[in-house]
């Protein structure tokens, strides 16, 4: 089975507690199953991660450029300002979704601007974790067919 980086940026690990009116009450853990249960439906296996340090997500996604692993990525906060995250997915090897539970074009003017979206194949936003569902069929339909 191919596996697929899903990785999460700061405050996530919050979900189910942090503004449950954004981003629903269900936890960290709750997306995590639901995205193994719709990876492996895609005959994909998903390595779930989340971080608040922003040097960490970066080793991550050096990882996945070095071993060629598609990636989803919620980046958070760090969608908006990190030019170190955007500088590392530039380097990637393989397929890169960007994800986000909330749609940030209807938020907060700040939330508009995403330094990742102009590195990534495609983003997917503002349907919680339907959003994750998605991003993982995506990566399914972008990597090339094995045999």
């Amino acid at each position: 089975m191919r596996t697929v980086f899903v990785l999460n940026g700061p405050n996530l690990s919050r979900l189910g507690s942090r503004e449950p009116d954004v981003y629903g009450t269900a936890s960290l853990d709750e997306l995590q199953r639901a995205c193994a249960a719709t990876a492996a439906e895609l005959g994909l296996l998903v390595d779930f991660r989340q971080t608040d340090d922003e040097a960490e997500l970066l080793a991550w996604v050096h990882e996945a450029a070095d071993r060629r692993v598609p990636i989803v990525l919620n980046p958070a906060a760090f969608t908006h300002y990190s030019y170190g995250l955007r500088d590392a997915l530039a380097m990637r090897t393989a397929p890169l979704v960007e994800v986000h539970l909330s749609n940030p074009a209807a938020r907060e003017a700040f939330r508009h601007t995403s330094v990742v979206a102009g590195v990534a194949d495609g983003t997917v936003a503002g349907f919680g974790f339907d959003s994750y569902r998605l991003a993982l069929r995506a990566i399914a339909g972008l990597l090339p067919a094995e045999g």
